[in-house]
Formats: structure tokens, sequence, C-alpha cells
């Protein structure tokens, strides 16, 4: 007999070769399951519903398979995590339904690399301990692994589950009855020609809609809103200033050009006759004297 730390190296080998295979496989499925339902949808879309509920089995089949591999793969992680605990003669209780859930199991599988891991592990713990395993006589052997080994035919409520979760997930209306029978009930909805349509609520009259005052918010709002600031102890009212137009000052030439613009003004007043009224077009204002000699000229 072999060595109890070769076999333990060898067993670690093999089960991160396991790990690795099982990741694989259980990809691989998951793959050809989705062609699979695709292919089921396609079905009920046609009507073909018998060669759907008989075909659906397979897919069923599929994932308790990859279920199971799921279960073996966890498994293996926690014999690789524990290859400490492998060391002693005996098998530790801690890893006991581990062990001989993947000596029950591996047969069932396709996994080279995990059958392997089991006749390590035969080889390890001696015939008497595989033996009670396989037979799962004292019932170590997980009680998921057990169900997920079963060649039993699937239940019709499993099936018609999975039709209809096909059937919702590409968008096909199936069962057709069903949609049938809910376009009856929205058509038996609807009232008919002899049937009253009841009032839920009178019409509001014409001059209580005229009275009433229509809301604050109705109307365009405008993009921008400002919240008014917080009364605090330093500003009690609090009031939002928005920034005004910027106060254009005169440049130096504008100040020039009124300047001069002032003092030929002042210099036309000067040169005005004295004693008449400045400001008005046309001189002083004539006397009454001088009114009534022009009046006599123009009489000649």
């Amino acid at each position: 007999m072999a060595p109890s730390s070769s076999v333990v190296a060898k067993i670690k080998v093999q089960l991160k070769l396991s790990i690795s295979r099982l990741r694989m496989v259980q990809q691989k499925d998951t793959a050809i399951a989705k062609q699979q339902r695709r292919a089921m949808a396609q079905l009920l879309e046609q009507g073909k519903e018998e060669s759907a509920r008989i075909r659906v089995e397979n897919i069923i089949h599929s994932d308790i398979t990859t279920e199971l591999l799921e279960i073996l793969e966890l498994y293996c992680e926690l014999l690789l995590a524990r290859t400490g605990l492998l060391e002693a003669k005996e098998c530790d209780p801690g890893l006991e339904e581990a062990v001989k859930s993947i000596i029950y199991a591996a047969p069932r599988t396709d996994i080279k690399e995990l059958q392997t891991v089991r006749q390590l592990l035969v080889e390890k713990y001696g015939k008497d301990f595989a033996l009670a395993a396989v037979e799962n006589s004292d019932g170590k052997v997980a009680e998921r692994v057990v169900r997920k080994l079963r060649v039993d035919p699937p239940e019709g409520a499993l099936v018609q589950a999975y039709l209809e979760e096909i059937a919702r997930t590409y968008g096909v209306a199936w069962p057709k009855r069903e949609q049938v029978r809910e376009e009856e009930e929205d058509d038996s909805d609807e009232p008919g020609e002899g049937q009253a349509v009841k009032v839920l609520e009178a019409p509001l009259a014409t001059e209580e809609l005229s009275k009433a005052t229509p809301p604050r918010d109705l109307g365009p709002r405008s993009p921008v809103s400002v919240a008014p600031p917080s009364p605090s102890t330093d500003n009690m009212n609090p009031r939002i200033r928005l920034p005004g137009p910027p106060e254009l000052k005169p440049g130096a030439r504008m100040t020039g050009l009124k300047k001069t613009a002032a003092t030929e003004a002042r210099r036309e007043g000067k040169e005005e006759e004295p004693g008449g009224r400045k400001g008005l077009v046309g001189g002083k204002i004539p006397d009454v004297d001088e009114l009534a000699k022009r009046f006599a000229d123009l009489k000649r």
C-alpha cells in the first residue's frame, strides 16, 4: 500500500484537475441548454405542443446534471481546502459527507478526473468504507446528491412550468387557451348596447370651473429655480438679490466730447445781445413800439 502522504499529494492534484474539468463541462452544458430552449420556443410557436413536452424532458435532465456537477465541484473545493485532514488514517467527520458523496456519484458522471479522485479515496480509506458509501448504508451521502441521481421521469407540473418559462423568456404566446380566455374576459368587461354605463362622478358646471382659482404650478415653468436662503441669527430676513445689468462708465474720450460741447454752448450764449432771454430761437423779444413800426411798414 502506498504511503499516506503520496496518496494525499495525488488526491490534491486530481482535485484541482477535477474542479477545472467540472467548470468546463458546466459551461458547455449551459450553452447547449440555451440552444435547446430556443428550439422548444420554436416548437411552441408552431403549435407542436406534444413534441415540445417530450423534448423538454432532455432539458430538465440536463439541468439536473448541471446542478449535480456544481455540487460535486463544491465538495472538491472543500477537500482541497482541507487536505491537511486527509493525512489522518480514519476519515474526519467534517469530510465524511464530501468523500462519500464523491465515491457515490463519480461513477455516474463522465468526468475522468473525478473518477480518479474516487479511486484514490477508496485506496486511502479502504474497501469497507467505499462499500458503505456506494450502498449509502449509513446515510452519509448528501440527500441532494441522491435525489439528483434518481432516474425518474419528471412530473407533469415541472414539465408545464418549464414550457411556460421558455415561452415567457422567448416571447411566445403560450398556452394559447389562456390567451383566448383572457381576450374573452376583456370583451365581456366592455358594456354592450343594452347596458348603461354607470357615471362615477357628476361633471362640473361651467360656472364652477370659471370661479375656480387656477393652481400656481399651471403653465410652463422656468428651468432655473432658486431656493430662498434660510434665516439665520445674522440675517433674519434674507432676500435673494439677482445680479442686474453692469454699470457702463464713460471713457476718457466720451468725457472730453461732453466738455467740448458744454464749452461751445457757453460761447454761443455769450454772443447773444444783452437784455435778451437766452435759449430762445430768434434772439430777444421785440418791444411794442418796434412791432407797431413793422406793422406800419407792412401797410405801405
